[in-house]
């Protein structure tokens, strides 16, 4: 660290330190400096280094010390006068507002004493000639931080009665002050609107939109307006997490999630900053701080997590109990503190209330990585209607004939909780005496819930039907079992075991000695037995196979085609074999007919009551009909798979089918609803326990699809939470270098360009294997614009040298070009670079130039080779001009030579040529040639003498001439 020897090294010093992270580091830096300012013997230089410890502090946990720099600036100020420049006493005079406030934060602060002072900064902001409107915006704070709110009115209508002049505090956080008196009166879509603004980027400063966006969360979930919630969570996190000032802000993101059923999120953002739970610098933004914690530990009790640990203040262990208690106790205390020195008992009720709040949202996905919480249980929300269960009247757990009844209802019309009906009936008839009917009917269902474990129970529920009379319905329980061995496995054993239940049942259905339906689940459960090869093929199926089986799916056909009528178990058993035909067109390598077939299915389920059978295959048409360029019905098909499947679709599905539905609508340029897609796939993903595979691929996507809608922040919130499951093993190094390169894109956007180039340097080394190199070129390029941006000069010029070898490579000379000129423009920095920079210059107007000779007939290649080369010639000419007058000569012929190439590309160039125009005439004029720069002028105003006024690159080349004739009228008299 250089020693401070005079006032310049001091300004340089403390400019430096201010774009250090806010926190001790930069607060200790900030009094060194002090210590030397007052070294220096200048008055202006203590007062300075004064004003930018206090403004360090201010921005930090450590807000409780400025009040003793700020005394001494005003000691100053009244003392020496004389010794404050301009822009030190307009300082002065601005941190009056800051003291204040902070005076608010500090429940050691007597009321009284602020009172004083709010008089005092009155009194002085009137002798200087100040409007009221920061003193009432003061006076406001005070009254509604001690809920005096008539005298809050009163002060906040004179506030925005008064003018606003340059001691009024930026529109971005008079704003921010504005809506949050709304909120706080509970009046959320006004404050919203109050807050658009800033919301929008119209008003910004160095904590807004930060803290707009925040305050924003909690009034957008009580209006229902979650999407824009969870983007204003996602874009405003990642402004608050560097800024150490922004502890309320930050409270306010977690309270959020404890309100949206994101518990695990909020744990996660606990982690993040330990000492905001000890810091006691501000005692206000503590006490916010903890209000979200006990907010979000009530929570996870309530949900049964009182012993699960949790983030907490560093030295022991805490459980989510152990921490509700602790953060409550401390909490209250702070607000008491405040209200003992306000005289009330506002604070106390506001902060119980706030942390008595109740979840506004079951759970709102976020498209960030998470975990449900383990005590979590509800059921997943139904996304679209779904046929009423045929449930009747609710029934009495040991009424046990109402229970019998209700479960054959359910059972005769397949409805989804027809086994938790047999279920029932099962607790109910322990103990009781069934009639072996009733027994073979427990066990038949108990066996279907079974699944491969099944089989000997279906031996058991045929024995009690034979028993009861009931042959067929004895015979199908034994096929079922038979169906049951072919699920484990055992094909042939299954094919043994259906023959005789298959030979029996024909006879007796011949002699009417059973029924159409039991005659009908001994074939179809044959013809399933006989489809399992089928199923479980990759590839071709045997022909023999295939014939078998579309056999056995013709027979079901025959034997029930159009003789269901009202029976929903004989409609679901046709619709079942045309689906299987479907699905033997489909290993036939006829995708059309299978198509077909599987539409039919779907129909013919849904139409007969019972809409989720028909999922499976609407989501295989689906398949299909992308496969066949169909993207219409697929997308229907994969709606109606959402709509019919609701609340029986199993998590994983969901996210199968939105994942899917996000492909097919992105794919037709319906960004935003794709995106919302992806981001319900990325949530039924992670409830399945697929967060590292399908989750991550759904988030992978969404950041795809936020990125084409220029939501950068947003992007990159979900791109950094997918990246660390995103792996070449799992979902190719395609898909890493994708996710790599958009969230490289996401960080040059929002000005993080270390970290942008980072993430690109990333990709392209993965890149830098693959057989097509174009990927590596590109990446390397845009590293190096990165690295450019980041201020890292040397890394760049390497980065751009790297990329330049690899457009060569490729043979593609645009990207080579391009390279070579931004080396040229960094040597130009250096010392002494001019050169280095006109030699690399040069080569790329001959790489250029040689491209174009060898492009031959091809004319768009020569069009965009001609366009580029006119670009470097005017990038030439900047650059010797840029060096200094002693170029101005070599500079003037590279803008003619630009010019003349634009020209000869047509009106297509207009706008390149006159730029390079202008330039030249500018130089003329600098050289001393007013008749040549005028000439200049008037060949741009000839350019645009029928072009249209409204366009505003032609009224700025418009204006630019006028001024440029002018200056060479005046230099030429």
């Amino acid at each position: 660290m250089s020693e401070i020897t005079d006032f310049d090294a001091l300004r340089r010093a403390m400019a430096e330190n201010s774009e250090q992270p806010e926190g001790p580091a930069r607060n200790a830096r900030a009094e060194q400096l002090l210590a030397e300012a007052e070294k220096l013997d200048i008055p202006l230089a203590v007062i300075e280094a004064l004003g930018h410890q206090l403004k360090v502090y201010n921005y930090s946990s450590e807000k409780a010390k400025m009040f003793v720099p700020f005394a001494r600036l005003l000691r100053l100020w009244d003392e020496r006068p004389e010794d404050f420049d301009a822009y030190e006493v307009h300082s002065l005079h601005w941190v009056f507002k800051w003291v204040s406030a902070g005076m608010l934060d500090q429940p050691h602060i007597p009321l009284a004493s602020i009172e004083k002072w709010l008089g005092e900064m009155e009194h002085r902001y009137r002798l200087a000639g100040y409007s009221e409107r920061a003193v009432r915006s003061a006076e406001f704070a005070v009254a509604a931080h001690v809920g005096d709110l008539a005298r809050a009115e009163r002060a906040y209508a004179g506030w925005l009665a008064a003018d606003r002049d340059e001691m009024a505090d930026c529109h971005a956080c008079e704003l921010h002050q504005q809506g949050g008196w709304l909120q706080r009166r509970g009046r959320y879509a006004e404050a919203i609107e109050v807050w658009r603004p800033v919301l929008e980027g119209e008003f910004t400063c160095a904590h807004e939109p930060h803290a707009v966006l925040a305050s924003s969360l909690t009034p957008l979930l009580r209006l229902g307006r979650v999407d824009e919630a969870r983007a204003h969570h996602l874009r405003g996190l990642r402004l608050v997490r560097a800024m150490e000032s922004m502890r309320g802000a930050f409270a306010d993101h977690v309270e959020f999630c404890a309100l949206s059923g994101n518990e695990a999120r909020a744990l996660e953002l606990l982690a993040e900053r330990p000492a905001y739970f000890t810091d006691d610098g501000q005692p206000r933004s503590r006490l916010s701080f903890l209000e979200a914690v006990v907010l979000l530990m009530d929570r996870l009790v309530e949900l049964g997590l009182a012993e699960e640990r949790v983030p907490g203040p560093a030295g022991q262990a805490w459980t989510a109990g152990g921490l509700a208690a602790h953060a409550r106790g401390e909490a209250l205390a702070l607000a008491a503190a405040f209200d003992r020195r306000n005289g009330t008992a506002y604070l106390s009720e506001q902060s119980r209330a706030r942390m008595a709040q109740r979840p506004l949202v079951e759970r709102l996905p976020l498209g960030v990585r998470s975990v449900r919480t383990a005590a979590a249980t509800a059921s997943p929300p139904v996304t679209g209607p779904v046929a009423a269960p045929v449930s009747g009247p609710p029934v009495s757990d040991g009424d046990l004939p109402a229970l019998l009844a209700r479960a054959r209802r359910l059972s005769d019309t397949l409805q989804p909780d027809a086994l938790e009906a047999w279920a029932a009936v099962r607790r109910a008839a322990q103990g009781a005496e069934l009639a072996p009917y009733d027994r073979a009917e427990l066990l038949d269902h108990e066996a279907m819930g079974r699944g491969e474990e099944g089989a000997e129970l279906f031996e058991r529920a045929a024995a009690l039907y034979a028993r009861a009379g009931d042959e067929g319905e004895a015979l199908a329980a034994r096929a079922r079992g038979a169906y049951v061995r072919a699920l484990a496995g055992d094909a042939d054993a299954a094919l043994a075991a259906v023959a005789e239940p298959y030979e029996q049942v024909l006879a007796l259905y011949a002699g009417d000695g059973t029924g159409l339906r039991q005659t009908a689940s001994v074939v179809m459960s044959r013809a399933r037995i006989l489809m399992r090869p089928v199923h479980e093929a990759e590839g071709p199926v045997d022909a023999a196979v295939a014939e078998r089986a579309e056999g056995a799916v013709r027979e079901v056909l025959a034997l029930v085609e159009g003789r269901a009528g009202d029976d929903v178990r004989l409609a679901a058993r046709q619709a079942e074999a045309v689906a299987m035909l479907g699905e033997l067109a489909a290993h036939g390598g006829d995708p059309q007919a299978a198509a077909d077939l599987f539409a039919r299915a779907a129909r013919e389920f849904t139409g007969a009551g019972v809409p989720w059978f028909a999922v499976e295959y609407e989501a295989r048409l689906a398949q299909l009909a992308h496969h066949l360029g169909d993207l219409a019905e697929a997308e229907r098909a994969l709606r109606a798979a959402l709509e019919h499947g609701g609340a029986q679709l199993t998590p994983v599905g969901r996210a199968q089918l939105h994942l899917q539905l996000a492909e097919v609508v992105g794919g037709r340029g319906e960004v935003g609803e794709a995106a919302e897609h992806a981001l319900e796939a990325a949530h039924w993903a992670d409830e399945a326990g697929e967060g590292p595979t399908l989750g991550a691929w759904a988030r992978h996507q969404l950041g795809g699809l936020l990125v084409r809608q220029g939501r950068w922040a947003e992007a990159a919130e979900v791109l950094e939470s997918a990246l660390p499951d995103v792996s070449a093993h799992t979902h190719g190094d395609g898909a890493v270098v994708q996710t790599l390169w958009w969230l490289g894109d996401c960080l040059g956007e929002l000005g993080e360009h270390r970290a942008a180039a980072e993430r690109r340097l990333q990709a392209a080394d993965i890149a830098r294997h693959w057989p097509e190199q174009q990927d590596h070129a590109t990446l390397a390029h845009l590293a190096a614009t990165s690295l450019e941006a980041a201020g890292l000069a040397e890394e760049a010029g390497q980065a751009y040298a790297r990329a330049g070898e690899l457009w060569r490579a490729v043979g593609d000379v645009h990207g080579l070009v391009r390279s070579l000129r931004a080396r040229a423009w960094l040597a130009l920095r250096a010392e002494d670079g001019l050169a280095a920079a006109r030699e690399l210059m040069s080569a790329a107007v001959e790489d250029c130039a040689a491209a174009l000779t060898a492009a031959g007939g091809d004319e768009e290649s020569r069009r965009r080779l001609t366009a580029e080369l006119g670009h470097t010639h005017r990038q030439f000419g900047d650059l010797l001009a840029r060096s200094g007058s002693a170029a101005f000569e070599e500079a003037l012929p590279e803008l003619e030579e630009a010019i003349a190439v634009f020209a000869s590309l047509g009106p297509d160039a207009v706008h390149a040529r006159t730029g390079a125009e202008l330039a030249a005439g500018w130089l003329a004029a600098e050289l001393g040639r007013p008749d040549a720069a005028q000439a200049r002028a008037r060949a741009v105003l000839t350019a645009y003498e029928t072009a249209s006024g409204d366009d505003e690159t032609v009224a700025s080349r418009r204006a630019e001439a006028g001024e440029l004739a002018q200056a060479a009228r005046k230099a030429a008299d």
